[in-house]
This record gives C-alpha cells, structure tokens and sequence, in this order.
C-alpha cells in the first residue's frame, strides 16, 4: 500500500514523498534517499521492497527544491539532465528534507526510524548517522570522504564498487581509517550496482548488499 504525501521542512520548504505501508503494524520506520535521478521507479521499488519487509518507507523528493516532479532514467539526456542537478544540490539543504520525511515516519510508524541512501542519498545517510543520530545504510555515497571526519552518532554500514569508476578506493580508505568501526563491504561491481534499471547492475552484489542492509536496520530498529 503506497502513497504520496507533502512533508514541511525546517525552514518551511514542502517538499513532496513516496510512501510505501507494510501490510501490517510497522517494526520500524526508513527513509529511503534518492539517487540524483529522483524519486523514480527503482527509489519507489526501493521502497516498496522495504514494506513487504514490515517497514513504513519513506522517500522524501530532494529534487523539489529545484524542480518538483522529477523522475529520471539512467541514459542518454535523462542522464544528462541528473548530471545537472548535481551542482545545484545543497546537502544542509537535503538533510533538513530527510530530517522531515524522519519525523513523518516517527509520528506515522510510532517506532525508530533509520536511513538508507544511493549514490548522492548514500552520502546523505552518512549525514544522517553524524547529524540525526539515526542508524544509516550507504550505497555508493560519492561524498563521504569529505566528511569522514564528523563523528558518528549512530551505527552505519556501507556497501561499494570495486569496478566504481565515480569513487576511488582511497576515498573509502580514509572513511574506514577514521572509522573502523563502520562496516564497509566491497562488492565486485560498478557505480549503482542495486540498480535494476542501470547496465552496472549486479544481481549477486545487490542481494548480498539487501541481506546485509535488512539485517542491520532489523538489529538497528526493531
């Protein structure tokens, strides 16, 4: 069972969310943060994958505080127009989004909620556990080095590429040698490896990252 509601930030920018409803009383609340394409199809089966889970998901719209509606594919001028909301993102900014999509599932789940996030949304729940003190899941976050150095308030687990082309492997050095106690997984495949709908997508390594993300948001938040 899934929906859409409109959420109120902080500093009073409403921005839109996908939400998705197990089909009985939520264990736990998630919000799920998008890649820079948008809430689009695979955010939404993101989303909904985690409901049948027994999670109340939720996807905030980071996009609409630029452009409302924005749901993107992975190629050609899709890829080329994701590719230019790339400067105009503000993290302060989307964090406070992610903060409201995290109160709405507080007040709607009535249990704790955690973050996952792809691509730029991994970056995001990185800045979720060291801001929001909230238990937070990575995929492929290009820009956790240039805050490795914040300290962690929550637990975190983190899955990435070895064939990553967008984050090289001394990036993710210095987020484990700040901390070692962050779980880091290396899967052997590219950039968006959870993908469906991407060419690097990686069966084998999206399974074994999911496994791996249900059973630390379950030790984490039921």
């Amino acid at each position: 069972m899934s929906d859409y509601v409109t959420l109120t930030a902080v500093d009073g920018h409403e921005l839109g969310a996908y939400v998705a409803r197990p089909s009985g009383a939520p264990m736990a609340g998630l919000v799920v943060v998008q890649e820079i394409f948008g809430v689009n199809r695979h955010i939404r089966s993101v989303a909904d994958g985690y409901a049948q889970d027994g999670f109340l998901a939720v996807a905030p719209a980071l996009f609409d505080r630029i452009e409302r509606g924005v749901e993107l594919g992975y190629e050609g001028a899709d890829m080329q127009r994701a590719m230019s909301f790339i400067p105009r993102l503000d993290a302060e900014k989307s964090l406070a989004d992610v903060a409201a999509a995290v109160q709405f599932a507080q007040n709607d789940a009535g249990a704790k909620v955690g973050v996952i996030g792809y691509c730029y949304g991994g970056t995001i729940a990185w800045l979720a556990a060291t801001r929001l003190r909230l238990p937070a899941v990575g995929y492929y976050g290009g820009r956790i080095a240039n805050y490795a150095e914040e300290e962690l308030s929550a637990p975190v687990m983190l899955h990435f590429g070895t064939q990553d082309a967008h984050i090289p492997a001394e990036e993710v050095n210095k987020i484990q040698a700040a901390h070692p106690e962050v779980e880091i997984f290396w899967y052997d495949a590219g950039h968006g490896f959870n993908c469906d709908a991407r060419v690097s997508y990686n069966p084998e390594a999206a399974r074994a990252a999911r496994d791996r993300s249900l059973k630390f948001l379950k030790e984490h938040l039921a």
